[in-house]
């Protein structure tokens, strides 16, 4: 309380209480409060006396006064008291505050030590200041879980506020700052109330110079940009933290002092011990058995459809090996298996619309319409990853070309690697698929299931143009990878295993062989024998069996058996193909015409059986002798002459090693060549004189 006693002044008195407004006293009685506040109101000697803001004041002989300032009290006249009282003490604040939905721990939640110990190691090398933990990765891999372990165990510790916030719009961050600024009273009355947006940054400022420990959660980060104004500050008294979890990768996420930890799915022991315990906690044991560790791989270790697999389960009485067996069947659908109706922990969605839950977003974004097709392409090539290089693959490039919508309003957009590439870190910024220099061979990967639920958004009169692109891309980096890059040819062979998978009979339709016989050819020996027998198998029912692919994939497996303990079957296998390669491909009558797919099938065909017979047989045995006469009669009948006589020149030295120089085969091979040459000259003396030029007796001869 102040006493102010028998004082005249017309100016202003500051720095007294808040309590008390600004006040214009007039000598008539009246009074107007200034700045919002009470009104006194005094009359000369009268000794009247009125309220002002829970204080009391007398005046006398008052007259005119008014006062500005925000906490000035104007009094006029002869003031003989001035009682001031402070307002009544507001509720202390009930500590700990929680504030927002924190999700409960899943069923036979596993504490991931090792991700956990990542994130405190992060946390612990900036122990002076607030350190946002910020948990990057792919759908249902967890995040959120573990940040709402944090969260309950601040609880435990006692951290006086815990602040759960849905970041998925920026919106609903101000909303849920601004409410916990007036929870936690971060600022006077007369400040808050104003906005959402005031409450909020009055908010933040608390947070940073508070002595309270706190933390914030961010769940589900969606607009980085956006976010970038509202991160908690760092605290003064390094008191606080930040955990923010999503989807995204962009840059911006590591600055300000964040740190991001990559969130991947389960480790096979934390995916079977899952199954185990939730089986065991719904009193469902016998569901368990031997195929549990498989189920889990299958599953691709994702704790989002390891919970909905094991709800299903329990629900349907399905013990594993079942489950997996339904999983596996190329026919079912993942809505199916990982339905709505198992979401026992709450998330609200399907399991295969929450891998995929951007991809409209994204398709929208810069490049504009690459999203999708890069996606589908992916969907149906290893998940373990594939080489950036076949972005760059001209079979990638026309692919994405064709599929790359214009805008209405603008010119079409050159599609180049450049773009591709733009395209691969624009999905791994969305944590759709993950691009990683430092992963080699297999940077570019996408999770098994993310794949599955692309494929089967994939409407069936696109697939045919997928698996085609893919097998003539794989077929571009067959050709190119070096003899000694075992890395890339292991990642090529699993990349064309995943392909001949997806596709079914797709890649025999899209004249896919090329790479199912590449994969052959670089299988271990143990694995390439029954590889080569189902292949050929395959070939003679879809193909015939005097087709050329059946053909070369027969010849590959007698040459492979060859190397091992079973050369009978080798050489039967090569017996009973010469009859079909001979008879179809020896008549000069019956060869293709020149430039017919048919031609360019015959020609790579003979080029494998000379190169086989020569591999098994020797370079001067009668079979290889006779294919390479037919290949260099197929050779001149296309016009290309100069291969013909080359062939014709090395097989002319195995004629005469194996029958002497004076047999009639030499001497026939013999006086060919010689017609060759000679007509070949006189092509090219015409050609270079102009083609009034005379042909000479032996071109004359031969036509």
């Amino acid at each position: 309380m102040k006493r102010f006693r028998k004082g005249r002044s017309s100016a202003a008195r500051e720095g007294t209480s808040a309590a008390v407004p600004s006040v214009s006293v007039s000598e008539s009685g009246d009074a107007t409060a200034v700045d919002g506040g009470g009104a006194l109101s005094g009359y000369r000697g009268s000794g009247r006396q009125a309220s002002a803001g829970g204080g009391a004041v007398r005046v006398e002989r008052s007259g005119d006064a008014v006062a500005l300032g925000a906490h000035a009290v104007a009094i006029s006249g002869h003031v003989s008291q001035v009682l001031l009282a402070a307002p009544a003490p507001s509720r202390p604040l009930d500590w700990p505050i929680r504030l927002g939905s924190v999700p409960v721990l899943a069923s036979a939640f596993q504490s991931r030590s090792a991700v956990r110990e990542r994130i405190d190691r992060a946390r612990d090398g900036h122990a002076t200041v607030v350190l946002a933990q910020v948990l990057s990765g792919g759908g249902g891999v967890g995040k959120t879980q573990l940040a709402a372990a944090y969260t309950h165990q601040a609880l435990v510790d006692g951290v006086d506020l815990v602040v759960w916030v849905d970041a998925s719009d920026i919106e609903q961050v101000i909303a849920r700052y601004a409410h916990a600024a007036h929870a936690v009273e971060a600022a006077s009355d007369r400040l808050l109330g104003k906005s959402a947006e005031s409450d909020a940054g009055l908010f933040l400022q608390w947070l940073a110079t508070t002595r309270r420990s706190w933390l914030i959660v961010l769940d589900d980060l969606t607009d980085p940009e956006a976010m970038q104004a509202w991160w908690p500050p760092s605290s003064v008294f390094g008191s606080g933290r930040v955990v923010a979890t999503t989807r995204r990768h962009d840059a911006v996420l590591s600055g300000g002092g964040r740190a991001v930890v990559d969130i991947d799915t389960y480790s096979a022991e934390e995916a079977e011990a899952y199954l185990q315990e939730r089986l065991s906690s719904a009193h469902a044991d016998h569901l368990l058995d031997g195929q549990a560790a498989v189920l889990a791989e299958a599953l691709g270790f994702l704790p989002l459809a390891l919970s909905h697999a094991a709800a299903f389960m329990v629900n349907e009485d399905v013990a594993c090996a079942e489950y997996l067996r339904r999983f596996t069947d190329s026919a079912a659908r993942l809505d199916d298996l990982l339905p709505r109706a198992a979401d026992t922990e709450g998330y609200g969605r399907q399991v295969a619309a929450a891998l995929v839950l951007s991809l409209n977003v994204v398709q929208a974004s810069e490049p504009v319409g690459l999203a999708v097709p890069v996606m589908r392409l992916a969907a149906v090539l290893d998940p373990a990853g594939h080489p950036r290089s076949l972005w760059a693959s001209d079979a990638a490039i026309r692919y994405l070309s064709a599929q790359c919508t214009t805008p209405p309003d603008g010119a079409p957009t050159a599609i180049g690697p450049a773009q591709a590439r733009a395209a691969l870190r624009l999905l791994h910024r969305y944590s759709l698929l993950t691009d990683h220099a430092q992963a080699g061979s297999r940077a570019v990967r996408l999770h098994a299931l993310t794949a599955r639920a692309v494929r089967e958004c994939t409407p069936d009169a696109a697939v045919p143009e997928v698996v085609k692109t893919a097998a003539d891309a794989l077929t571009e980096l067959c050709d190119e990878v070096p003899r000694g890059d075992h890395e890339m040819r292991a990642t090529l062979l699993t990349n064309i295993d995943s392909l001949d998978g997806c596709s079914g009979d797709l890649l025999w339709q899209v004249d896919g062989h090329y790479v199912l016989r590449w994969a052959g050819r670089n299988m271990a020996q143990g694995a390439a024998v029954p590889y080569w027998r189902g292949l050929a198998g395959i070939s003679e029912r879809k193909l015939g069996r005097a087709h050329p692919s059946t053909l070369i994939a027969r010849r590959e497996l007698a040459l492979v058996c060859i190397y091992g303990p079973l050369r009978k079957e080798a050489f039967a296998v090569l017996q009973e193909d010469f009859p079909h390669q001979d008879n179809r491909l020896v008549l000069e009558g019956s060869r293709p015409a020149a430039g017919s797919p048919e031609a360019v099938s015959a020609v790579g065909l003979l080029k494998d059986t000379v190169s086989v017979r020569q591999r098994l047989l020797g370079w001067a045995h009668p079979a290889t002798l006779t294919g390479q006469a037919n290949l260099a009669l197929l050779h001149w009948s296309q016009g290309d002459r100069s291969a013909a006589i080359g062939v014709l020149e090395h097989s002319l030295a195995g004629y005469r090693a194996t029958f002497g120089p004076h047999h009639p085969y030499t001497i026939s091979v013999d006086n060919r060549l010689r017609s060759w040459r000679e007509q070949h000259k006189w092509r090219w003396w015409r050609r270079t004189r102009g083609p009034s030029a005379p042909a000479g007796p032996a071109g004359r001869a031969a036509m």
